[in-house]
């Protein structure tokens, strides 16, 4: 029977379930992940095709001010940094987004 190989079932191999895997490997328990899809990472999940990261389920972008998740994530996979920081293209200008009241007081 699984109860007697396993501590835990862990249904999804996704950003949650892997980290809880791993995490419980740690302390020395066993763990099963199934998954549905043939790979780890869930919606995260990349391929790399010539040299280029593929996010195959959409772009991701992982985020936190928590220096501890950030050093804990980073120990696991090494992840860039990346801030948002979109631009409007106005009358062949650049502009900042979200709008704010400085926006249109470049604008105008």
């Amino acid at each position: 029977m699984i109860e007697d190989h396993y501590d835990y079932l862990i249904v999804g191999a996704g950003l949650f379930g892997a980290t809880f895997a791993y995490r419980a490997r740690q302390q020395g328990k066993k763990c099963l992940v199934i998954d549905k899809r043939p790979h780890l990472g869930g919606n995260i999940y990349c391929e790399n095709i010539e040299g280029i990261n593929v996010h195959c389920y959409g772009a991701h972008i992982f985020h936190t001010s928590d220096k501890r998740i950030w050093d804990f994530v980073n120990s696991i996979v090494e992840f860039n940094r990346y801030i948002n920081s979109p631009v409007a293209n106005y009358k062949g200008k650049l502009y900042n987004l979200p709008f704010n009241m400085n926006t249109f007081y470049q604008m105008w």
